[in-house]
């Protein structure tokens, strides 16, 4: 079992920065999939940064060249960094992780933390 704890967010003008933290319960190492999904209102939940098993990131069009996903390994945490926020970026944000143990597939999602941003 692994448990995803957010921190961060809030509320922020268009244009401004916030960043997301998430803190995993084992080692970010043992993770094959990590990444950040959004549900904004209204809407479905989307995909905004993901990494399969070390590989390159792939980002959302919408938010590619703002967004920013990292990890620390030392602190078993995710980052996402948000740059030039628009209000079209409103949403809960949840932190992703899937871990694969013999033939099965395990996903895990963080708590959720509401980002808001006025125009």
């Amino acid at each position: 079992q692994v448990q995803l704890v957010q921190s961060g967010g809030g509320l922020v003008p268009a244009g401004g920065s916030l960043g997301l933290s998430c803190a995993a319960s084992v080692s970010i190492s043992r993770l094959n999939v990590m990444g950040w999904y959004r549900q904004g209102p209204g809407k479905e939940r989307q995909l905004v940064a993901l990494i399969l098993g070390g590989s390159e990131i792939n980002y959302a069009e919408s938010v590619k060249g703002r967004f920013t996903m990292s990890g620390d390994n030392a602190k078993n945490m995710m980052y996402l960094q948000m740059n030039n926020l628009k209000p079209e970026d409103t949403a809960v944000y949840y932190c992703y992780a899937v871990q694969v143990t013999g033939p099965r597939n395990y996903e895990y999602w963080g708590q959720g933390t509401q980002v808001t941003v006025s125009s």
